[in-house]
């Protein structure tokens, strides 16, 4: 059985711990021995694009050393898993230090990009339903990722509707949403208003960062907005 490190991410751990269980449950599923590190922190990505780079690359450092000895390393989490995989490498000068940092970026994946490069086919013995797929900002513009998750789900019996524009920011942009919350919240409007269009019964990210500003924005009616793992962990049961 192949081993993996699950670095859970911040937002997962404090405020959404279910993505954290139904990643869990989805990787066993898969195949997977799940390992946990319980000496993880934040990746540092909020001090990395809050220009604080010294403390970016302590945590950073931090990191590489707590998850360097697996073969593995898997984030339910877009931003997460580039900050890792593309960002890490550009904090260090230090030769060593940025070989270190671009073997971990090359043995990371985010959920979804693993699941979809392994061997399992998620199948579904639940009623059909209709999802719209947000594409996040840091999944789909560093990490390429989009057509895996929505494959994943319609082997599920998913019938995708795509929404008027798919990859529009949702206005999280981490403490950009705290710096701007106008601004912000009136993006998140207008992705909440594309996703009412399409009259699906959910909005799936594979971000918790999105589905956090998402949720807090939408008011009345629409789609549940669901991570990808949650919905997934519970159609392949």
């Amino acid at each position: 059985m192949n081993k993996v490190a699950l670095c859970v991410t911040c937002l997962v751990d404090q405020v959404l711990p279910e993505i954290g269980v139904a990643t869990v449950k989805l990787l066993r599923r898969a195949g997977y021995e799940v390992d946990f590190p319980v000496e993880q922190t934040c990746c540092g990505q909020p001090f990395f694009n809050s220009g604080f780079r010294q403390q970016a690359t302590d945590l950073a450092k931090r990191s590489i050393e707590i998850f360097e000895p697996y073969d593995v390393v898997v984030l339910p989490s877009g931003s997460c898993a580039s900050m890792v995989i593309k960002e890490y490498v550009h904090l260090f000068e230090d030769e060593a230090w940025r070989q270190r940092s671009a073997s971990l970026g090359e043995k990371t994946k985010e959920l979804s990009q693993l699941l979809d490069e392994s061997d399992w086919e998620p199948t579904s013995s639940c009623e059909p339903m209709t999802v719209t797929y947000h594409d996040s900002c840091h999944a789909n513009r560093m990490l390429g990722i989009g057509g895996g998750p929505r494959q994943m789900l319609e082997s599920t019996g998913c019938r995708l509707v795509e929404m008027a524009e798919s990859d529009r920011c949702c206005g999280f942009g981490g403490l950009f949403s705290i710096k701007m919350p106008e601004v912000s919240n009136a993006m998140t409007t207008e992705k909440l208003r594309q996703a009412l269009e399409t009259d699906v019964d959910a909005l799936v990210t594979v971000d918790p960062g999105c589905l956090m500003q998402m949720r807090s924005v939408r008011e009345g009616e629409g789609p549940e907005i669901r991570h990808f793992a949650e919905l997934l962990e519970e159609r392949t049961r």
